[in-house]
This record gives structure tokens, sequence and C-alpha cells, in this order.
């Protein structure tokens, strides 16, 4: 390593100086006592010493110092030239190596140096507003951006939340988040006081959403906390149920309304207290079907019985005697109530409408006799007779006059009054 330097802000009066290259004292000398001066223009400033090597070696280690900073400034002019940089950084970067050239420990053409930076920094000027100008245009497009963020989460969260989709809601506001949080990492880098006050508007809007979110489940998590209660109980009644057999259906049909009025539960504890409860309740019909089953079984020799009783009935149409056809139907429908009942039921509705035709049947005949032969009918009847025939003969003294006289429309009226007369006599009897 060199030795230690001290830096001489001020350079007396020319000492003599040793003898060095010619391209290294175009712009440096070194004297005797190992102070190294730089030439800038046409004055001369003492940049430091370097008493324990020859002057080559000490002018070489001062111009090794120029050559780093011109070989940044190169690096800066190429960046420049190739467009891809941005103009205000390699602008700073530029005023930064001017500071850093003037009154510079370094052995070269600082002022040269220097130079060539301000003219760097000159050209990249009108880049540099640009760039400004562009970095204001996509700030302000960026609050815009985010100020519509900030609107659509307060536009949900002015909704009436006791009524909106939650699922919709939430996964709107997640959506909203990650757009946030992607403008925020891949956006322009916002104004502090302009990022502030949207982030509180985004997080009061958020945070309106959230608590109302969890206001909602709360609520819904004591309705469903109270109807899986009642079902519990509503559960370990119907297995209360199982010992009555058939005669439980009744209570378990209550039991099931009183579930459909229970309120939800959550899916999964609906699923699980509803398979219990189907579970008591199939017990329950699998005892009523168990239960018809035999019924049906020992109602096989019932139904011959009775479908044997109908063969018989059959002889109730066919008997002349009204008197012997009740009877015989009255003893089959004796015989038939015997049997006793028979399951299952619509076979038995099905037995009952059969014989109930044949009721029917001997009761319209009944009906139709007992017209007939009933006294004060018949009275009518032969009231309704005499008249008739009382017209008949006036109609055909009538009749007798109009041919006498040839008045053919009074022949023609009377003989169709005649008719007539004489059609009710028939169906009277008489």
């Amino acid at each position: 390593m060199p030795p230690k330097l001290t830096a001489q802000p001020t350079a007396p009066a020319a000492p003599a100086v040793a003898p060095v290259s010619s391209d290294a004292a175009e712009w440096g000398r070194v004297a005797e006592d190992g102070t190294v001066e730089v030439r800038e223009g046409e004055a001369w400033r003492a940049v430091g010493q370097y008493p324990d090597g020859t002057p080559e070696e000490a002018l070489a280690y001062f111009a090794r110092k120029y050559d780093d900073l011109a070989l940044r400034a190169g690096t800066l002019e190429t960046r420049a030239q190739g467009g891809g940089a941005s103009a205000a950084d390699l602008s700073k970067q530029a005023r930064q190596l001017i500071t850093e050239a003037t009154d510079a420990a370094a052995v070269g053409d600082l002022v040269g140096l220097r130079t060539r930076l301000e003219d760097l920094v000159s050209s990249l000027a009108e880049a540099t507003a640009a760039e400004a100008q562009a970095a204001k245009a996509a700030v302000d497009a960026a609050i815009a951006e985010r100020t519509q963020i900030v609107e659509q989460a307060e536009q949900v969260a002015a909704r009436d939340l006791g009524k909106v989709q939650w699922k919709q809601v939430t996964a709107e506001m997640t959506e909203l988040f990650d757009r946030w949080q992607a403008h925020q990492q891949t956006g322009p880098r916002l104004p502090k006081g302009a990022a502030q006050q949207l982030w509180k508007r985004f997080r009061d809007a958020r945070s309106t959403v959230d608590k109302a979110r969890r206001a909602f489940f709360s609520e819904l998590d004591d309705t469903h906390r109270a109807a899986r209660d009642a079902k519990a109980r509503l559960v370990e009644r119907a297995e209360a149920l199982a010992p009555r057999g058939v005669d439980g259906i009744p209570a378990y049909r209550n039991l099931l309304d009183e579930w459909k009025s229970a309120g939800r539960a959550g899916r999964k504890a609906d699923d699980a207290l509803w398979a219990k409860f189907k579970a008591a309740g199939d017990a329950l019909y699998a005892a009523r079907a168990e239960q018809a089953a035999a019924d049906e079984a020992d109602s096989a020799p019932k139904i011959e019985a009775r479908e044997a009783l109908l063969v018989e009935a059959k002889a109730v149409a066919d008997e002349a005697d009204l008197k012997r056809a009740r009877a015989l139907l009255t003893r089959i429908q004796r015989q038939w109530d015997e049997v006793g009942r028979i399951f299952p039921r619509d076979k038995e509705r099905a037995l009952d409408d059969r014989l109930r035709a044949i009721e029917q049947g001997l009761k319209s005949r009944e009906d139709v006799d007992w017209k007939r032969n009933n006294p004060e009918t018949k009275a009518r009847a032969n009231d309704m007779s005499s008249q008739l025939l009382d017209a008949i003969e006036k109609l055909e003294a009538e009749l007798a006059a109009a041919e006498k006289s040839g008045d053919a429309r009074a022949v023609k009226k009377a003989a169709e009054a005649l008719e007539a007369r004489r059609a009710w006599l028939s169906a009277l009897g008489g």
C-alpha cells in the first residue's frame, strides 16, 4: 500500500520538482518533498504527498484516481447515449461526480472532465423534464386508479349490509384488496399524504364491511345454535317413540312439523341431526310395514270370503221378487260384516264399492216399485185418468164438429190435442 497522504488545501510557491514522464507531467508534478500538484487551467493545486516513493510512482498513484473518475464519467455518457437509463438518475449521478471532481485528490484533466459532465447534465435536462412530467402523469393516473378502488369499496360498504349475500360481498372486497396490493406493488409510488388519505378511506370501508359481516355471522351462529339445540331435542323425542311402534307414528308426524319450523342449524349439523331423526321415523314406519304385511296375510281368507259373497250377490239383480231380493241382500250384508276388516284398505274399499253397486241397483228397483204401488200415487193417477178421459171425449166431439163443418184448421188443432191426451192416458196405464 502507498504511504499515508496528507492533503494540502493550497499550494505554496512551487518547489523544485523531480523530472517525470511527459504524459503525466502534462497535468501534474511532484516536488522533491513528495508533494503532488495538479494543473487546473493556469493554476496548480496540491492534491497530496507521496514522500516514500519515486515521483513517477507518486504521479501514477494520483493519475489512477483521475482515471477512476474519468471511467465513471465515460460510463454515464455511454448509458446516456444508450437511452435505456433514467435521464434524471443519470443527471443526478453526473452532478454528484462533478462535486467529486471538484478539488479531487487526482491528477488529470479535471477541468475537461467537469466540462464533459456539465455538458452531459445539460444534454439530459430536456429528457429529465420529460421524465418528470411523465412521472407526474403516472402518479396522477395511479391516484385516479387507486381512488376508483376506494370508491368501489365505499359503494360496497354503503349497501344495506343486513340484506346482502355475504359470499358475493366477501369475494368483491377480496378482489378489491388484491387490486389495491397489486397496484401498490407495481404502480408508481404515491405522495405520502395522498397515499395515506386513500388508504384510510379504503381501510374504513373494509372495516365497515368486516364489522357487519362478523355481526351477521355471529347472529347466524346464535340462530344455528338455537336450531341445533331444538332439533337435538326433537331427535331425542323421536327416538323415545320407538317402543310405541306403529302407535308412535302420529306423534312422529307432529315432531316432523316442529322440525320444519325449527329453522336451519347449519348444513353439517342439519345433515347429522336429520339422519338421526329420519332413522327414528324409519323404525316406526318399518314397524307399520311389518304390521301391514301381517294384516295383509291375515286378510287373504277374508278377501276370498267377500269375493264369494259378491258372486252370490249377483243373484240379487236377477231376483224378480223384490222382497226375496232384499232378504238375500240383507243376509249377504250381515255375512259381509262378520268377515271383518281387510288390509290393505284400498282392497277393502274396492270390494265395498262392488257390493255398494249391487245395493244401489236394488234400491233403485224398490224406489220404482214404491212409486208405482203407492196408494196416493195411484189415487192421483186415477184422478188424472178421469180428467184425460173427459178431455178426450170433448176433443172427439170437437173433431167431429170440425170435420162436419169442413174447417181444416180446427180439424188439425183438435186432432193434435186429441193425440196428446191419448198418449198421456197411455202413460198412466189407462
